[in-house]
């Protein structure tokens, strides 16, 4: 036997699952109702949160933008009536499914189908009957890409199947967290205040951008923390009136006003914080409306409780603005779900703002994780005021994960 077939087969590191084998079978007995409800037979997972969701499955890679010789198309197929879902993947990938997921039951594709494993796949269930049937696939989801998710929606129909979208069964599920996962959101808020820390403890002229983000993600990573879904943005200056920028070579100068977004991340779950920083003392205009922005904070801090209705949220958040003349200010108001994310992206399913009627009779129930952003130009385009902070829902409570000043921090 050479070295690889020993590998592949015999190969298992030790386990590193993120939650017990309890809390497993709970998400996918929750699921599986979920598609009896929706009438569907067969889901097929193929988004990286999803098949961490179910399965404890992560990867560095999800072929997101490979060659068409390398498509992404393993996935774990779900039944509505099977108790066990089946995880399919390749070769490349068969040590990696064993110490990090829960799945019984795994299928590696053919060595000569390199990637391509959509015959397989079909073919695989159609041998345990699981198709034909009412199919849902991840349409909302960027992997696997038009083409491929093409490809997929063809080959089932072949099979007979009613090939439908079944992206939000899953998403919809992770909107209320367990226990477990509150834990996780909390520790990543931990590790997001560590990183914030250090990125303030790093700011001063002359440095670069990218120091500052370096030294972040450095603490963060010694905290324990994780690679974020999106990459972390140290804006400073006159940039920092576009917060989706990227840190660059660009030097720190004195009278900047300097943007720093963060998240903690922890079991891949995320908690996102972002505060202002002034390279010295700013003028008193800037000062005036930063203070107005951040005055909003005790406002959210006496609505906080389980429960809280999402227009409430943003009827009030509104007000306030507007009664402190600044609301034809703003940037972006509002927040989204947080939670599990994989790169490119930490943005969740559920979003909300003051502007849209989208999930405005929405309740934050308890086991929900959102963020709240705060964004204002400031005068004479010296860079925005920008905060961030994620608000967690409990039974008992509701609360702000970080401490942090929302006030403008002056670095002297």
């Amino acid at each position: 036997m050479t070295n690889r077939e020993q590998t592949l087969r015999d190969c298992h590191p030790a386990p590193e699952l993120a939650f017990s084998a309890a809390e497993y079978k709970q998400r996918l007995h929750r699921l599986r109702e979920r598609m009896a409800a929706a009438g569907i037979d067969l889901l097929f997972l193929s988004a990286p949160e999803s098949m961490y969701y179910l399965s404890g499955y992560q990867c560095e890679w999800y072929q997101a933008q490979s060659p068409p010789q390398w498509p992404a198309t393993s996935g774990i197929a779900v039944h509505v009536d099977h108790d066990a879902f089946i995880l399919f993947d390749t070769e490349r990938e068969a040590v990696l499914s064993r110490y990090c997921t829960v799945s019984t039951d795994s299928r590696i594709f053919p060595p000569e189908t390199m990637r391509d494993g959509i015959a397989f796949i079909v073919s695989e269930l159609e041998a345990e009957r699981w198709v034909p049937g009412r199919v849902g696939l991840e349409m909302w989801s960027y992997r696997p890409n038009r083409i491929v998710g093409e490809r997929f929606q063809a080959s089932f129909a072949s099979a007979g199947c009613d090939v439908v979208d079944g992206t939000f069964l899953l998403r919809e599920q992770r909107w209320l967290k367990s226990p477990a996962e509150i834990a996780c959101i909390r520790e990543a808020g931990r590790i997001a205040d560590i990183g914030l820390a250090a990125a303030r403890d790093a700011l001063a002229p002359g440095v670069t951008e990218l120091e500052v983000y370096g030294a972040m993600v450095h603490a963060m990573a010694g905290a324990g923390g994780e690679n974020p879904g999106i990459t972390q943005p140290v804006l400073s200056g006159k940039k920092s009136n576009c917060p989706h920028a990227m840190a660059s070579r660009k030097k720190v100068e004195p009278g900047d006003i300097v943007l720093v977004d963060v998240c903690g991340v922890y079991k891949r779950y995320h908690a996102n914080l972002a505060r202002t920083f002034s390279m010295g003392e700013p003028a008193d205009d800037v000062r005036r409306v930063a203070a107005k922005a951040a005055g909003s904070v005790a406002v959210l801090h006496s609505l906080l409780r389980p429960g809280l209705p999402v227009r409430e949220l943003n009827e009030t958040v509104m007000a306030y603005y507007q009664s402190q003349g600044i609301w034809e200010d703003r940037g972006w108001i509002g927040g989204y779900e947080m939670g599990i994310a994989f790169p490119p992206d930490w943005v969740g399913h559920f979003v909300y703002d003051p502007l849209s009627e989208i999930n405005a009779d929405s309740i934050f129930q308890p086991g929900v994780a959102v963020n709240y952003e705060n964004q204002f130009f400031l005068p004479r385009e010296v860079g925005m005021y920008f905060a961030i902070d994620t608000l967690l829902f409990a039974e008992e409570d509701a609360m702000l994960l970080s401490d942090a000043s929302h006030a403008i921090e002056v670095i002297d």
